[in-house]
Order: C-alpha cells, then sequence, then structure tokens
C-alpha cells in the first residue's frame, strides 16, 4: 500500500493569505483611527489645561488681593466696633457690610480656585491615561506592520522551493523588525520633537490674544518672543532629523568632513568627549562605500553613547592603498562577549551584513570595566 501523496493548491494557499492580509489591514485601520482619535483628544485636553493653569493663577492673584481688602475691613471694623461712640450709625453699618462683602467674596474666589485645582488634576490624570494609550496603540500598529510586512513579502513566496528557507524568512523578518524600528524612532522623533513643540506654539497662540487684551502689548511681545524661540527650536530638531536620515554634508564634502560634524553634534548634545583622527591620504570613495562608512560609525558612536557610560569616544580612519581602516573605541563599562545584550548582538549583526556587503572584516573587543572597541577593515575596490 502505498501512500497518498500530499497536494496543495496554490490559489488556495493565496486565497488564504489574502483573506489574512484584509484582516489585518482591517485591524491595523482601527488602531490607527484609536490613536488619531486619543491623540486629538490629548492635544485637546492638553490645552484646556493650559487655560485651566491660567485660570488657576489668575484665580490665585484675586484671591491674593480680596484678602488685603478683606484685611483692611476687618481691621476697619474693628476699629469703628471698638470706638463706636466716635462714629455714626451709617459709618457703622457701612463697616460691617465691607467687611461682610469681602468675607463672601473670598469664600466665592477659594471655592472656585478649589474647583479649578480639581479640575486641573482630573485633566492631568485623563491626559496621563490617554498618553499611555496613544503609546500602546502605537506599539501594537508597528507589531501590525511587521506582520503586514511579512505576509506581503516572504509568506508570498510560500510556493517557491529555496534552500534554507527558514533561515532567509528569519532574515528577511528580522530586516523588516529593523526598517519598523527605525520608522518608530523617526516617528517618536518627531513626534517628541518637532510635533511636541508645534502643538506647544498651538497652545501658546490660542493664550497670546488673551494676554494682549488682559495685560497689554509689552507682555503680548514677550509671548511672541517665545513663541519665535519655539519655533526656532522646532526648525533645529526637525533639520537634526533629517541630518540623522540623510547627511547632505556628505555629497558634497566626504566622509571625513561630515564625520566630524556629526561627530562635533554628538559632543554637544551628550557631553561625552569625542575625538576625530583621520590618518593617510583621504580621498572620494563611490557614494554607497561612503554612506557604509558613516552608518558604521554612527551605530558605533551610538551603541557606545547609548549603552557604555563613557567618558571618551574615540574614532580613528586610516586610509591606505588598498584598505579603509575604522577604529572605534570608547573607556565605558564594557559587557561580556560571552552574553552580549539583545540590542548590542541586533546592532552587531546589521553592522556584520554591512561590513560583508563590503567585502570587509570586523572585530569585537569588550571587557566589564575596560570599555569596548570596534575594529573594521574595507577593502578599495577601483
Amino acid at each position: 500500500m502505498t501512500a497518498a501523496k500530499l497536494t496543495i493548491d496554490p490559489h488556495l494557499l493565496d486565497g488564504i493569505l489574502n483573506q489574512t492580509i484584509d484582516t489585518v489591514t482591517a485591524s491595523q485601520s482601527q488602531i490607527f483611527e484609536i490613536s488619531e482619535h486619543s491623540r486629538q483628544e490629548f492635544q485637546q485636553l492638553r490645552r484646556e489645561l493650559e487655560l485651566v493653569k491660567q485660570q488657576v493663577i489668575e484665580v490665585i492673584h484675586k484671591s491674593d488681593r480680596t484678602e488685603e481688602y478683606a484685611k483692611l475691613a476687618r481691621t476697619r471694623l474693628a476699629e469703628v466696633s471698638k470706638h463706636f461712640q466716635k462714629y455714626s450709625e451709617s459709618d457703622i453699618r457701612d463697616a460691617y457690610e465691607n467687611a461682610n462683602k469681602y468675607q463672601i467674596e473670598l469664600s466665592i474666589i477659594r471655592q472656585t480656585e478649589k474647583q479649578l485645582r480639581e479640575k486641573r488634576d482630573e485633566l492631568e490624570r485623563r491626559i496621563g491615561a490617554l498618553n499611555d494609550t496613544v503609546q500602546k496603540a502605537e506599539s501594537l500598529a508597528g507589531q501590525i506592520s511587521v506582520v503586514l510586512n511579512y505576509l506581503n513579502g516572504d509568506l508570498r513566496k510560500i510556493n517557491e522551493l529555496v534552500q534554507n528557507a527558514q533561515q532567509k524568512q528569519e532574515f528577511g523578518l528580522q530586516i523588516i523588525e529593523a526598517q519598523e524600528e527605525e520608522r518608530k524612532r523617526v516617528s517618536r522623533e518627531i513626534h517628541d520633537g518637532p510635533a511636541q513643540l508645534m502643538a506647544n506654539v498651538l497652545i501658546r497662540s490660542e493664550l497670546l490674544e488673551k494676554i494682549f487684551v488682559e495685560k497689554g502689548t509689552e507682555a503680548a511681545r514677550v509671548e511672541i518672543k517665545d513663541l519665535r524661540v519655539m519655533v526656532r527650536n522646532s526648525l533645529k530638531e526637525v533639520r537634526r532629523i533629517i541630518y540623522d536620515l540623510r547627511p547632505m554634508a556628505l555629497d558634497d564634502l566626504g566622509i571625513v568632513p561630515t564625520l566630524d560634524k556629526y561627530l562635533r553634534n554628538v559632543k554637544e548634545s551628550t557631553g561625552i568627549e569625542v575625538e576625530l583622527h583621520a590618518l593617510g591620504q583621504t580621498r572620494r570613495f563611490p557614494n554607497k562605500m561612503e554612506i557604509a562608512i558613516f552608518r558604521l560609525i554612527q551605530e558605533s558612536v551610538s551603541n557606545a553613547v547609548k549603552h557604555s557610560e563613557a567618558n571618551l569616544i574615540e574614532v580613528k580612519l586610516e586610509f591606505t592603498q588598498k584598505f579603509i581602516s575604522l577604529y572605534i573605541r570608547d573607556d565605558g563599562k564594557g559587557f561580556d562577549m560571552a552574553q552580549p545584550t539583545k540590542s548590542n548582538s541586533f546592532g552587531m549583526m546589521g553592522m556584520r551584513e554591512r561590513v560583508e556587503l563590503l567585502e570587509g572584516t570586523l572585530k569585537v573587543k569588550s571587557r566589564i570595566n575596560f570599555g569596548t572597541s570596534v575594529y573594521i577593515q574595507i577593502p578599495i575596490q577601483d
């Protein structure tokens, strides 16, 4: 008796796959709508919170003034009561009514202040909860994007027979995850940087008219000056993000000047001492090679900044007739080479892939409390 051969209809597989993709895509759209709705409500509550905070400040000032008036009225009433024979009945009545009026007004103001403080606290709680919702929705949307890319990519080729299929799929998934992480990083930087600054600009601009009406031209001019600083900071942040994505100076100036600018920015933003040494005759190389060299050094320096707790990072480039050598060393805490962290191993995987594409070699040395060094040698291909 012979076993029946199992056959799979490719069209059936495609139908199942398409249906799965449609379902996941619909779920992604719903999560995106939840995220956007939460983000809009978050911004609205932020604006409302700023207004309530302003009202609290105004009420506190009003309460202080009224307290002074009430104190003076009580003093006046005490004086009239003590020497009532010296004052007319009208004076006594006016003193009593005035003291009572300010006491009632002060009581109302304090009650208003209490209500505003409670409203402010409630708004802050709601903003915190919405922020958590937005972050969770963004994280889930990113995970679904990985799944969709995987379904639309590797699984579409399910009928192709290739060697080491499982390894290829895992490799493809890692690339997709890296892409999504990069997108998420850029999205987060834009959200936390320029988008947040622009939201604050919007809130401040809404307050500007009120400030102009209530406090006059000079106060409005100060507010406009602050707005100008916020917009300038936003523009600076946008330029930094663009530079991280693709340093334009690389096309115009070459690898060494671009690295010098990048490392100076790292030093200014982190406070870590960063040194660059270029040895040998520098010249222009193919665009892909210059980009790869820049990204390799960027990844190494970024890892040192994030994980090493270093005081000094050294970057050396040596140009010879046949090779470009890169040496990146930090004096940080180092790590156990036998047990690298997940972030380190994944970063090293990406670096090794770049080096292998350039037919180069990469060596990493690290010891706990003795820092980490990365050595890369890339052949110059004419």
